[in-house]
């Protein structure tokens, strides 16, 4: 699970790239977000979002919406 925090809107079903570290540098589906413990499909700028990712993350690593 990672938490980021959104510099744009974002729904369930789009594709994100994470990058970071040496080896890190991956796309997948975002299949659900949580905000508060609670599942939602559609999260606004600014949210923090956390999001099941498929690899390990790092704070500081970068995701975008592609």
């Amino acid at each position: 699970m990672g938490i980021i925090k959104l510099t744009s809107p974002l729904e369930a079903g789009e594709k994100i790239r994470v990058v970071g570290g040496e080896d890190t540098d991956f796309t997948q589906k975002v299949a659900s977000m949580e905000v508060e413990h609670e599942k939602i499909k559609k999260a606004k700028k600014g949210q923090e979002v956390g999001i099941k990712l498929k690899e390990k993350v790092r704070e500081g690593y970068e995701v975008y919406k592609i």
